[in-house]
């Protein structure tokens, strides 16, 4: 069984890309869940995770990447 659940994807400006977050649950007793966000191109492969300094969800993409 998988721990996580994925949501929230967004497609890059050149349809290239797709950002989703990932919500991991916690491996300990009283041990919250994580929410980091990933990428993977669109061929379903290549997928790598984005740092962040603290938990992140919800991704969309600025207008700065598209130039």
């Amino acid at each position: 069984t998988q721990n996580f659940y994925q949501e929230a994807p967004s497609w890059s400006p050149n349809g290239r890309v797709l950002i989703f977050y990932r919500e991991t649950a916690g491996g300990k007793k009283g041990q919250g869940s994580s929410a980091k966000l990933w990428a993977i191109d669109i061929t379903g492969y290549n997928e790598v995770k984005i740092k962040t300094p603290t938990d992140a969800s919800d991704p969309s993409w600025s207008g700065l990447l598209s130039k």
